[in-house]
């Protein structure tokens, strides 16, 4: 009796990545679980798109607003911003336009509310729809970006490919660099044709 001898991974490979590279070759693709996908699009509102940067421009402005309107409102009488704390809960209520803002009774501090109201009240929503914006027109962004990570990506799990994935590899890099030759031999100035 001819004992069936079991293919063993090869040290240093990933048991994984056969099973996907077995998948791939029998033309069937895994999913990503949903959670999966809201990491991904997480990651990319953080990574590619200004929502950070205005996130973190927005806290930088409420905090000084917040200290401005706080240092011209102490010493006023009757004013209810008494403390930093209340000047920053001040500061939230009055860019997000919810109406429950304290009103300062300094005239200093009403014009730096006012420029905050307004300043702040445009950066939180033009944070909003810069981000959505960002996020639904990556994929009309120029595909060069995205052809260069793709060959990345390829190159880093090249052990992973089949050889028919290796071919259109081979091929889609050979056709980047004549293109590229192409666009060196063009006299500057010229526009021979649309290039994305």
């Amino acid at each position: 009796m001819a004992t069936e001898k079991r293919a063993e991974p090869s040290p240093g490979t990933n048991p994984g990545a056969e099973v996907r590279r077995r998948l791939r070759m029998r033309g069937i693709r895994l999913r990503a679980a949903p959670n999966l996908r809201f990491g991904r699009f997480i990651h990319i509102v953080v990574t590619q798109t200004p929502f950070m940067r205005m996130l973190v421009l927005l806290i930088v402005l409420w905090l000084i607003f917040s200290a401005g309107v706080y240092f011209t409102e102490s010493g006023t009488e009757g004013t209810t911003i008494s403390s930093y704390g209340s000047a920053l809960y001040w500061g939230i209520a009055a860019f997000s336009t919810a109406g429950i803002a304290d009103t300062p009774k300094a005239g200093a501090s009403q014009i730096v509310g006012g420029i905050w109201i307004v300043v702040g009240s445009l950066i939180f929503f033009g944070t909003i729809v810069a981000t959505v914006t960002a996020y639904f027109m990556r994929p009309l962004q120029r595909p060069a970006r995205q052809i260069i990570d793709t060959i990345e990506y390829n190159l880093e799990h090249l052990e992973d490919l089949s050889v028919d994935e290796l071919d259109l590899l081979k091929e889609t890099t050979d056709a980047l660099i004549d293109h590229v030759e192409r666009l060196k031999l063009t006299p500057p100035g010229f526009s021979g044709g649309s290039v994305t």
